[in-house]
Order: structure tokens, then sequence, then C-alpha cells
């Protein structure tokens, strides 16, 4: 499968001044499954119609396996149907007059492949995709995640050397996009495609993706493995993006602020270290006191099924910690918090991560 390489591409549409994407280098490794995160209007859906061809680049260059497929300084363009890529959009676009079998049959009709092979793959990938019994059916008879398998099974046929993926799970429930999660998994596992796949969903992302590519703005904030973003987010906008609840954020110059105070006799932070985040669930409550805790008082419990959500009082200041283990802690009663040095995240002025030492 081909390695695609972005070149500081960019994208500017007729009547704008702001590029929709900025200056854009990201490199897709053989049978990768990256995916492009974001929340929605940060160019991640236009990045992916520039990979298929749909859209045409402002600027930089699109190379896919060896071959520049789009440059305004070469003077290339290679339409979509000469690039070798799958597209599956967001609505499934099947045709509603052909079956299941005819749907995924399509592609490989139009590129005129002979009979006897047309028919092996198609059955082929239809019974890995699990679809093989309604083959006879026509999309109205099929559910949503039914029909999603058929429209990856359409472009999965024709044998395509990247599939691009246009948040194909949005439009299906949750017990759906549980199970289509888990059949994308399989379907990575199975053919070893690369994959290049938008949602503005972090834990799709998170579950999915061997590779993530968090945007914001046109702009990629931070590219590493799902590991690598949770744990160490480059900055702010990452650190906030990612996780739920929410970090945690401390400001680090507020003349009242508590945790504030107990930030600083701890480490040597300057002027220019504006913000301190911690995840919920590396908050560490108990009842008795130590040398690095702080009390605080339980304002509120918070069950979500399956997990509970504890908010923190510190004076003027707010904690959000989070369990999976039922509380034993009642409303209004004071406990002591510890940060733990090595879960904590710092921030500078410019919203950027950078190091703090102890004292």
């Amino acid at each position: 499968m081909p390695t695609i390489q972005l070149s500081n591409l960019t994208k500017t549409y007729p009547g704008s001044t702001t590029p929709a994407v900025n200056n854009i280098n990201l490199t897709v490794n053989d049978g990768e499954f990256l995916c492009l995160l974001g929340p929605s209007g940060c160019g991640k859906t236009t990045i992916l119609r520039m990979i298929a061809g749909i859209e045409h680049a402002s600027g930089g260059v699109i190379s896919i396996g060896d071959k520049i497929v789009d440059s305004v300084a070469h003077g290339t363009y290679i339409p979509p149907e000469k690039r070798g890529v799958g597209l599956v959009f967001q609505s499934y676009a099947l045709w509603p007059h052909m079956t299941v079998e005819q749907n995924v049959d399509f592609g490989l009709r139009l590129q005129k492949v002979a009979t006897k092979e047309r028919i092996a793959r198609c059955q082929d990938v239809m019974e890995k995709l699990r679809i093989a019994d309604y083959a006879k059916r026509y999309p109205a008879q099929l559910s949503g995640g039914q029909q999603q398998r058929v429209a990856l099974a359409r472009m999965l046929a024709v044998n395509p050397g990247v599939l691009l993926l246009d948040e194909p799970l949005s439009n299906l429930d949750a017990t759906l996009r549980l199970e289509m999660r888990n059949e994308l998994r399989r379907l990575h596992e199975t053919f070893g495609t690369t994959i290049v796949f938008v949602s503005h969903d972090q834990w799709e992302a998170m579950t999915l993706a061997t590779t993530i590519a968090v945007m914001s703005a046109g702009h990629v904030q931070q590219t590493g493995t799902p590991d690598e973003i949770y744990a160490t987010p480059a900055n702010r906008f990452v650190a906030e993006f990612i996780g739920t609840p929410r970090l945690n954020l401390i400001p680090l110059h507020q003349q009242h602020s508590q945790l504030s105070h107990h930030l600083h006799q701890r480490f040597a932070l300057h002027d220019h270290t504006q913000l301190c985040g911690i995840r919920p669930e590396e908050v560490v409550i108990s009842e008795g006191t130590s040398r690095d805790s702080v009390p605080v008082t339980i304002n509120n419990i918070m069950p979500t099924g399956g997990s509970w959500v504890i908010e923190l009082a510190v004076g003027e200041d707010r904690l959000l910690h989070s369990t999976q283990l039922r509380p034993r802690w009642q409303m209004h009663q004071q406990v002591y918090c510890q940060l733990p040095a090595s879960s904590l995240h710092f921030f500078n002025h410019n919203g950027l991560r950078h190091q703090v030492a102890a004292h």
C-alpha cells in the first residue's frame, strides 16, 4: 500500500483571505490508520477531499506512493479516478434501485473486470464484511450499520491503495457506532489498507487510529499515537480537546488561588508559566492528609453510568475528579486531594507545553 505525503499543503477558497488548510506537512505511512481529528471547520474534511482529488490544492504538494498527484508549482493534477483511492462519504451514497450485490459490484463493472473475477471479489468482500446474506436485498431493506458495510464493501471490492473515510459513523446510533468501530478495526487488520479517517469524536479517534493528527483552524496542532496525544499534549488546545471530562486548568498567577499557591510552593514557576493542567482521573482523593495534599470540599457527586464525576472546591478554585469506583464520600464532606507531579501539564503564555523544575 502507498504512503501519502502532504508537503506545505494549502487550500484557500475563492473570496476568502483565510486559508481553510494552512501549510500542512503530514505523512501517512504504508498500512497506517490515521485519524484527522478536530472541531467542525478546522480543515480536516478539506484535506481528505484534496487527497481524493475532489478539491484542488491552492499550494503545496500531495504525493501518493512515488507519484505527485497534485501540485500547482509542478503543474500536476491527477483526477480522482486515477489516484487509486476510495472515498466513503458521511452519507452512504448507495444506489437505491440496485441490490447489495449490484452496489458492491458497481466499481468493478466500471473497471471492466472479468465476470468470474468480479463475482469472486464481490463474494469475498461481502463475506468479510458480513453482508453476504443480504446480497439480494435493496438498501431500503437494510439497517444503517448494514448500509455502512455495503458502502465500505463497494470501495474495498475495487481494492484501493488508500481508503478515505469522511465521518462514516456519524449517522449511526450509539450501539451501531460501537459495532462499526469494531468492524473498521477488523477491516484494517484484515486488508492492511492505508486508511485516512476524519472525525470530530475523540473516542472514535482514540479507539480506532494508530496515529492521530489533531487539527484546529487549518493547522495540525500535534501528530502522534493515541497514548502520546493523551499523555503529552503539545499545547493547551490538544490538552483540552482530548479527554472527557475535560482537563482541569489551574491559573498560576491568581492572588487568591489556593491551588496556585500550593503549586508555587512545589515548583519553580516563572511569569511565562501561565497554566497547570491535570486530568480528572489523575486527581487523587483521600481522607487523610499528607505532605503534598490540599484540603478540599466535595461540592457535587455526578453519576454518569459506569463512572462518577466529583466536583471539588478549593476556596474559589474548582477541580473535577473522575473515578470508576463507587465513591464512599458524601456531599459537603471535607477530604484531601493530591496533584501528582507526573500527572501535571504546564503551559506558557502561548499555550505551549513546557517543563518546570520541582523545588
